[in-house]
């Protein structure tokens, strides 16, 4: 996969540390009115002055860099607070301006080089994790227990006491669809604007060919092993457009097993009751098979191939921010 909405912000910033040329991390903690960048946002400085991540979007980099120089030289953390003019903030497709509170933290001094590595390590092995730090005493812990909720939302922030801030780390959210057919066409741009990472699966290349779909990773592998190949985690969503039970079922079966975020397959009321028969002949419970969204999508009322796509992302994001269809 290219995940090619997957920051390299961490990786970056130790890439430099472990060079010898020195590295920062700037991390939005706070902000007020409309910042230009939400809580969590990343900027990694190197000792050269390299940037890579925003802050705010252009505003305050520059001052940021400044900062990042002397950190660097120190080993010390730092908190920064600036002022977004609404002229600045105008320039970066905002109404009115707004107040940013950043974290910078040097590389080897206030983060340690081996918990820096092992937050990389959990990135490249997609374990959602979160870093979390004391702003009072400093203290700096990686986890992957607790937070569900903040996990769930994507959302960075300060806990109720002021002084925690919880730094969020999820891994890219991915698409897996099997059957390269007109939903797809209008679902796969959808889902990039969503911020999915799509994979198209059918066996039939004059169906998955760079021609129906552009800029678009395909594959032409019997679906099952290329599900095996992909994993199906909490931040995967499985689309299934063939309703044919030669390439949906086994997959199904695999998704059931597994931990995805959200399952859904195309067909009608009956054919989905037929879909539940043969897997519950499986060996599947009437519990398991309550994951798969089928019909697929919430009931708008679609009737042709963007407005069933439009139904299915909506349900696609109901189901990763609140868990239920």
């Amino acid at each position: 996969m290219s995940n090619t909405d997957f920051d390299n912000i961490p990786e970056q910033a130790l890439a430099w540390h472990r060079a010898g040329q020195g590295a920062a991390l700037a991390t939005v903690i706070e902000t007020w009115g409309s910042a230009p960048r939400r809580v969590g946002s990343q900027l990694a400085i190197s000792g050269q002055g390299d940037i890579v991540g925003s802050v705010s979007g252009g505003c305050v980099e520059g001052a940021v860099i400044v900062d990042a120089m002397e950190a660097i030289a120190k080993g010390d953390a730092r908190e920064l607070v600036f002022g977004v003019s609404d002229g600045d903030a105008f320039a970066v497709g905002l109404a009115c301006g707004g107040t940013i509170r950043i974290l910078l933290e040097p590389v080897g001094g206030a983060l340690g080089e081996e918990m820096l590595a092992d937050l990389v390590a959990a990135r490249a092995a997609r374990k959602p994790v979160a870093y979390v730090i004391n702003t009072a005493s400093g203290a700096r812990s990686l986890t992957t227990q607790g937070h569900e909720q903040r996990f769930a939302m994507d959302r960075s922030g300060f806990e109720e006491d002021g002084t925690t801030f919880v730094a969020i780390h999820n891994p890219p959210l991915r698409l897996f669809v099997v059957g390269a057919v007109h939903i797809s066409q209008a679902l796969v741009p959808m889902a990039k604007m969503a911020g999915y990472d799509p994979l198209v699966v059918d066996p039939r290349e004059s169906f998955a060919s760079t021609l129906r779909f552009p800029d678009v990773e395909l594959s032409h592998e019997w679906p099952l092993d290329a599900a095996e190949a992909f994993g199906l985690d909490e931040r995967t969503a499985l689309v299934l457009l063939t309703h044919d039970p030669k390439l949906d079922d086994p997959v199904l079966e695999l998704a059931l097993k597994s931990r995805v975020a959200y399952i859904g397959a195309l067909g009608s009321k009956r054919t989905h009751a037929k879909r539940l028969e043969r897997l519950s002949a499986a060996g599947f419970t009437a519990e398991a098979c309550a994951r798969i969204q089928g019909p697929i999508g919430l009931d708008l009322g679609a009737s042709n191939p963007a407005e069933i796509a439009i139904s299915i992302i909506a349900q696609m994001v109901q189901m990763l921010r609140k868990g239920t269809p």
